[in-house]
């Protein structure tokens, strides 16, 4: 693939891991700024050097992660139905996620998870869902 060129399949795939991190965020009904800052360090340190992608604006495609989460935060959406939005999402796209993408993905939520006092119940059982979703 040319870099700069937009494949939006690629972009969706960015804006499903913003709602699946928002959902591990908002698992407890609070999202907290040391979970967003975990967020976009991980964005920042291995997101961003994935691949080549870009949005149509030239952006690298990794930052739709933060904006989507930015914006699910904003209008406080439930987490559970991102978390399921997702795992739809994964289960009719299953050659997007690569052995490379799902560490990435664990690694990620993980991070965000136990950015904040550890992890609490809601995000482990959250986790749980996400490592059976990955298994596949």
């Amino acid at each position: 693939m040319l870099m700069g060129i937009v494949d939006k399949p690629q972009l969706l795939f960015y804006q499903k891991m913003g709602e699946l991190f928002y959902a591990i965020a908002a698992a407890d009904k609070v999202v907290r700024k040391e979970e967003y800052n975990a967020l976009k360090n991980m964005v920042l340190a291995e997101w961003k050097n994935l691949d080549n992608y870009e949005d149509p604006f030239h952006t690298d495609a990794a930052y739709q992660i933060e904006v989507v989460f930015d914006w699910f935060d904003y209008e406080q959406l439930d987490a559970n139905d991102c978390f399921d939005s997702f795992a739809d999402y994964k289960n009719e796209h299953p050659k997007l996620f690569t052995k490379e993408r799902k560490d990435l993905i664990w690694r990620t939520a993980n991070t965000i998870a136990s950015s904040f006092a550890g992890k609490n119940k809601s995000e482990v059982i959250m986790l749980a869902k996400l490592k059976m979703l990955l298994k596949d």
